[in-house]
């Protein structure tokens, strides 16, 4: 009986441990919301360019997670250079990271 029930208790801590190790490596959109709305200004408008050098802003809506993570983790390591976006993405933890791409990823790319 004693055993059944530790078996019972291992079984559970694993599930547990597999749970929280998926969510982890997922994103939340709705926190991506949240952590996106400082962005939305440069990434969500069609059209907008910046003023000096002139380059267009990519519109990131309907973009692929995958894409997204990598591309701030460039921007957080110094990989990808850019001053204002190497700056931003410093602040960002991975869990940020994931759940600002899953939150893009929910928006129609049109």
């Amino acid at each position: 009986m004693k055993i059944q029930r530790l078996a019972g208790f291992a079984a559970c801590a694993m599930l547990l441990g597999m749970t929280l190790a998926a969510h982890a490596e997922s994103g939340d959109a709705r926190q991506g919301k949240v952590k996106f709305q400082g962005c939305i200004g440069w990434h969500g408008i069609p059209l907008v360019t910046n003023a000096y050098p002139t380059f267009k802003v990519p519109k990131l809506a309907g973009q692929h997670p995958e894409y997204i993570v990598a591309a701030l983790k460039g921007y957080k390591n110094g990989e990808r250079l850019h001053k204002t976006m190497n700056s931003q993405a410093r602040s960002l933890s991975d869990q940020d990271m994931l759940d600002i791409a899953a939150y893009l990823a929910t928006l129609d790319g049109q």
